[in-house]
């Protein structure tokens, strides 16, 4: 039926929940960076995260910009006279996204979709609005990331869904006919959306982490109540 499945990660393949509000995690954030000689109390440390992440944030001149996160995490290290390796800045990012990370784990059916999408010999790709920082390690602990013939991370590229250049980009690279592909997401402000300003098929499904219904689904398929079990039938003949 299609030769390109092209997945969100978060909500689509991986349900997750993170608090990056808590308080362990800037207790024990603040630890691991004055332990490299970066002295920050917790409450200092998250001021000055967040005035960092805003600020990145408002410099963006093009539509749905992204963030990198690692030039925040070696900023925060130079103000504290410490100049971090990439490993450092690595292993900083991971730390927060494990402290602010409740759980991750696959949705019911993905893994046999994904091995059976394999057997057959479609190709199987990642356009995921995420950090590189920990989204790799997390694709690695999920026991996906080599199922990818190709991946796409936002932060990688400067820009997220629901730009058309992101999907775009990908397509382009891995010459990726949009005839003969797909795009699978959660949410429809940004999943669906970029497959319909790319003039692409999709499926929507509504998992636990989704963002609210709209009033109609502008999806080429909807699955409304979760069941990754109900892809298959849909979309592989």
């Amino acid at each position: 039926m299609y030769q390109n499945y092209i997945f969100d990660l978060y909500g689509t393949l991986a349900d997750t929940h993170t608090n990056e509000n808590k308080a362990y995690l800037w207790n024990k954030l603040s630890a691991f960076f004055s332990s490299y000689g970066a002295m920050y109390s917790p409450k200092e440390l998250k001021k000055a995260y967040w005035t960092y992440v805003r600020s990145e944030e408002a410099k963006q001149t093009i539509p749905h910009a992204e963030i990198q996160l690692d030039g925040i995490f070696e900023q925060l290290f130079l103000d504290k006279g410490v100049t971090p390796n990439h490993q450092l800045i690595e292993a900083v990012g991971n730390i927060m996204r494990i402290l602010s990370r409740d759980y991750i784990q696959l949705y019911d059916g993905v893994m046999d979709f994904l091995l059976d999408l394999k057997k057959k010999g479609k190709g199987i790709y990642l356009l995921s609005n995420a950090q590189r920082l920990f989204t790799e390690s997390e694709l690695k602990v999920l026991g996906i990331y080599d199922i990818f013939d190709g991946i796409y991370i936002s932060s990688d590229k400067g820009v997220k869904k629901p730009s058309p250049k992101f999907m775009e980009m990908l397509l382009e690279e891995y010459h990726l006919d949009k005839e003969n592909s797909i795009m699978i997401g959660n949410d429809c402000s940004s999943d669906i959306a970029v497959a319909n300003a790319c003039g692409m098929d999709s499926l929507f499904i509504h998992a636990n982490i989704s963002p609210p219904l709209p009033k109609e689904i502008p999806a080429t398929y909807a699955i409304l109540d979760g069941d990754f079990r109900k892809v298959a039938p849909l979309i592989l003949k």
